[in-house]
């Protein structure tokens, strides 16, 4: 008599559902940095030579663990693409562009892949590539002769082309006769327009002082981007779902982060301590406000319409709701709001 014992049923793993968010996110964030403020002040005007690396990293760590090698294929073929034709143009700009694009892709690759944990988050892995990113670039920087300089009068050149280039756009839209009638039976517009036209005088300072937390920070979203597009695409998991931004948070450790960047910002001292303090406080600043959403997303529960209005209220009046957010978010560290009795009203 034979018995035969069932072999264990290996349930494959679920991939995340629904296409309409993920595709809004990414549309927004290939199409918002291309407005004539933002592709000034954003170190990446062609954010899709962000996700693309990173999507392929993601693709090749998925095929490793079983996924499918064409996927892997094609995303490293519209990489390769992408950093050969996002980031050909003239000077050391576009080259800064096409490596930092590859070192993070590269960094969070090796990080996921050597550690294949499918229970690790996200958040913490894509931190520390950054990081290691940040460090490498900064190694490469000291190490080649005239490192700094050139990459500074790169920045400054590629601030002033692109500042140039609104201005002229914007004040062709503003001559055009149909906005004269406009602004003629809405004055406010005029001065809205004046108001836009002087920010792109000044923002190209505030670009070339705040790169390293503008380039940190959009190099986070555009992992996060590529993370949640490969579980809809591949088959093999390579770690959880982005959580909901209700429940984004971190290592409360990351506070001294705003602290830090804080206390450098306001000690007197030498001008590049101030911006290095300036760009700690943006970047966890920035993280901070994102947790005050999520904080404020649990309190209120809001639906769909109303997740809309506080979207379009957070856009007109962002300067006011993000240091509302970064109060909530940093207030989090100590009081764990999300951890006490939901409120009842």
């Amino acid at each position: 008599m034979s018995t035969s014992v069932a072999e264990p049923v290996v349930v494959p793993a679920p991939h995340e559902r629904g296409w309409a968010r993920i595709t809004f996110a990414t549309m927004a964030f290939l199409v918002i940095p291309m407005t004539p403020l933002l592709r000034v002040l954003l170190p990446t005007e062609q954010t899709a030579l962000l996700v693309a690396p990173a999507l392929a990293a993601c693709a090749i760590i998925g095929w490793l663990a079983g996924g499918r090698a064409a996927l892997a294929g094609v995303w490293t073929l519209v990489a390769a693409w992408s950093v050969t034709r996002l980031s050909d143009g003239n000077g050391i700009f576009p080259l800064l562009q096409g490596g930092w694009a590859l070192l993070v892709a590269a960094a969070f690759g090796v990080l996921v892949a050597v550690r294949r944990d499918v229970a690790a988050p996200f958040l913490p892995r894509a931190l520390r590539a950054i990081a290691l990113s940040v460090g490498v670039a900064l190694l490469v920087t000291v190490v080649v002769p005239g490192g700094p300089k050139r990459i500074a009068d790169g920045m400054a050149a590629e601030a002033g082309r692109r500042a140039e280039e609104s201005r002229t756009g914007w004040r062709q839209m503003t001559g055009r006769p149909e906005w004269k009638d406009f602004v003629a039976k809405n004055p406010s517009a005029g001065e809205m327009a004046n108001l836009v036209e002087a920010q792109l005088t000044t923002l190209p300072a505030s670009a070339r002082s705040l790169f390293p937390s503008l380039a940190a920070l959009q190099a986070l979203v555009a992992l996060a981007l590529a993370w949640a597009l490969y579980h809809r695409l591949g088959r093999a998991r390579i770690g959880p779902p982005l959580a909901s931004i209700r429940d984004f948070r971190f290592n409360d450790l990351m506070v001294w982060g705003v602290v830090g960047g804080l206390a450098l910002l306001l000690l007197p001292g030498a001008a590049i301590i101030r911006a290095i303090g300036a760009n700690l406080l943006l970047f966890f600043g920035a993280l901070y406000a994102v947790r005050g959403v999520g904080v404020f997303m649990w309190m209120a529960s809001p639906g769909r319409m109303a997740t809309g209005a506080l979207v379009v209220l957070a856009l007109l009046f962002w300067n006011v709701l993000g240091v509302m957010a970064l109060g909530l978010g940093v207030g989090d560290t100590w009081l764990d709001w999300r951890n006490r009795a939901r409120p009842k009203t």
